[in-house]
């Protein structure tokens, strides 16, 4: 099944259920299932019970994590807009260049389960963190729920907005910080695990092939899922060996890996290509991932742990710092409306407001063109 193909389906699924399900605007109730365009939310007020316990108990440590969520909040903001100030000017600077290095030192690619797993889970520690932190400040909330939003699932916390907008302006900053502190915290305690707990009994044991460029030699040799593990008669462990090597080569020339394919290991010999972003070295036209192996055994759950502790560091992370960008609906763009509506005048604080849209839209595109320039061409 091609991708257009799958699209439709999903187009046409969509469609169908909105027909069949929709409800009008004037029949949503608080709880309980709707169906929108390529969008279901269910509601429900039975976990609220649970989000208040935990609020109430300890009411006081959350006050503090929201008020280091706002501290957070604002150096995160700082840091996203600095290094998307820095990423824009690299690639007006280098135009294409920088996408097509990105083609041959691979990109990263998420593999499904994994990337599901860290999407609810930064989804419910972000909107849990939101709720709990609201609780602890006496803030009321209408409900909680999940939502599939085409294919992407989520949760939600629905704090009273009418309510928010009363509270003075430090408990509504916590409760715009929390989101992201939650995850920070579970980016950091995923990192610990794997430091910790995994690394220690995982080995590095190869490069696995997981994509080709299909203008490179590679292809026609090797197959997706093959391990390489030596070139030339040198040990390759790692990206970097495996990089490391290639930049060592020259155009026409031929090497002979040594790979594993199903377990067997046998010997392949290629003719280099001619590295399209580097004229003058060797180009092999693959895209490397790190294989490891369990040094205990029981890789059946050693590695799908690891992995999955991974991608949960690496989307907490950055969808964490990436909703700190002080551009409205995300939290770093309220943090920042709230602030200056407290202190500046409004015919001040609006235009500042909007000049941070503005700046932050053209960031965010220049950003995104070579990488939509690539998928398209």
């Amino acid at each position: 099944m091609n991708l257009w193909t799958l699209i439709i389906i999903l187009i046409a699924f969509w469609g169908i259920l909105y027909i069949l399900f929709g409800r009008k605007e004037e029949e949503e109730n608080e709880e309980g299932l709707a169906v929108d365009m390529f969008i279901i939310m269910w509601r429900t007020k039975k976990l609220l019970g649970f989000i208040d316990k935990i609020a109430q108990k300890y009411k006081r440590f959350w006050k503090v994590y929201g008020t280091v969520g706002i501290i957070v909040g604002f150096g995160g903001m700082v840091f996203v807009f600095y290094m998307l100030i820095r990423s824009a000017l690299i690639a007006i600077r280098a135009k294409a260049q920088v996408a097509g290095v990105q083609l041959v030192i691979p990109g990263v690619t998420i593999p499904l389960w994994y990337g599901l797993i860290g999407l609810i889970v930064v989804m419910v520690v972000h909107e849990l963190s939101h709720g709990v932190v609201a609780r602890a400040e006496d803030l009321p909330l209408k409900s909680v729920g999940l939502v599939l939003f085409f294919v992407i699932p989520g949760a939600f916390v629905e704090p009273d907005e009418d309510e928010l907008k009363k509270v003075p302006l430090i408990k509504r900053l916590r409760v715009y910080g929390a989101g992201s502190m939650a995850n920070i915290v579970t980016a950091l305690l995923a990192l610990m695990l794997l430091n910790y707990a995994l690394a220690p009994v995982l080995q590095h044991a190869g490069v696995e092939i997981v994509q080709f460029d299909p203008k490179g030699p590679a292809i026609n040799y090797l197959h997706e899922g093959d391990i390489i593990i030596g070139i030339n008669g040198e040990h390759i462990k790692t990206v970097e060996d495996f990089l490391n090597f290639m930049n060592t080569t020259k155009p026409g020339q031929l090497i002979t890996l040594e790979v594993l394919r199903n377990g067997e290991k046998i010997s392949v010999k290629i003719p280099l290509g001619e590295n399209p972003n580097n004229p003058g070295k060797g180009y092999l036209g693959v895209y490397p991932s790190q294989h490891v192996v369990s040094t205990i055994g029981h890789e059946e759950i050693v590695l799908p742990l690891a992995f999955a502790l991974y991608w949960i560091y690496i989307l907490n992370l950055g969808i964490g710092l990436m909703n700190l960008f002080p551009l409205i609906p995300l939290d770093g763009g309220r943090i920042l409306d709230e602030t200056l509506k407290e202190f500046l005048p409004e015919k001040i604080a609006k235009p500042i407001s909007f000049a941070f849209l503005g700046i932050g839209i053209i960031l965010l595109a220049i950003n995104l063109i070579p990488a939509i320039r690539n998928l398209i061409g």
